[in-house]
């Protein structure tokens, strides 16, 4: 854990009063203050719950968001089993692979792929976060248009490595990772999640035993998407990569899947 999630103070807040006893509620559970000084506010509003960095260089609130904006024009016009993602993790015609998101973020990469059909589970380990996606999981199942891919994504929060070791039930075909990379880079910086999550969460620098866990537990293949110039993570090498203009994806297959 890094000093600054040690010292980042966050509060739960009701945006309005007749989301009072919810936000009580969820921060009983996320060990919030609904009062006192703070660098972040957990809010809850009409539109859903929201994560907002306090102060004045604050990036603005964040929020899951699978119904409308960005999701909703990728779901719409992203390119379909088209997308590098898609053919990262084995998407082809009547293959649609059971997929672990182990570093699921805001949800968006798995949301892609569960409406393209795979079953996802993600896994979050920043309780905030996870909250922030079980929020979205749980707005978009009562929409018509994404309550059947929602239906495709199961939220777990806890530590992905020791998920993973300890698996239980049926191993998933294809495990994906996007782990947070130190960018030293700044303008990897202007997108605002970025900015609010790195004091929170920080960088994953367990990544190698993150993806050691993926390795020993996916039954056919690991993805591990990365910034395109970044330097692969540290242990077994990929056997290839798909590169985009901003990203890749490093493949690491163990077994050919079929339909």
């Amino acid at each position: 854990m890094s000093e600054e999630q040690e010292t980042a103070r966050v509060r739960a807040e009701a945006l309005e009063p007749d989301f009072a006893e919810r936000i009580e509620s969820l921060a009983a559970r996320l060990g919030l203050n609904l009062e006192g000084e703070a660098d972040f506010a957990l809010q809850l509003g009409g539109d859903g719950l929201q994560l907002l960095q306090l102060g004045p260089d604050s990036p603005g609130p964040v929020r899951v968001d699978f119904v409308e904006g960005a999701a909703a024009h990728r779901r719409k016009f992203g390119g379909g089993s088209g997308q590098m993602i898609a053919k990262a993790v084995g998407v082809q015609s009547g293959i649609r692979p059971r997929v672990l998101d182990a570093t699921a973020g805001l949800g968006r990469d798995a949301f892609v792929l569960a409406s393209l059909g795979c079953e996802m589970t993600l896994i979050e380990r920043q309780p905030l976060i996870a909250a922030l996606l079980e929020d979205g999981l749980a707005r978009a199942a009562g929409d018509l248009d994404v309550a059947a891919i929602a239906a495709r994504m199961r939220l777990l929060n806890g530590n992905a490595i020791e998920l993973m070791r300890g698996w239980q039930g049926e191993a998933p075909q294809v495990i994906y990772l996007d782990p947070m990379f130190p960018h030293r880079d700044k303008s990897a910086l202007v997108k605002k999640e970025m900015r609010l999550f790195r004091p929170l969460v920080g960088d994953d620098q367990d990544a190698p035993a993150l993806l050691e866990a993926a390795l020993a537990l996916a039954s056919h293949r690991v993805v591990v998407k990365r910034p395109r110039k970044a330097p692969i993570i540290a242990g077994t090498k990929p056997s290839y990569a798909l590169e985009g203009k901003s990203s890749r994806y490093d493949i690491y297959p163990k077994k050919k899947l079929g339909a």
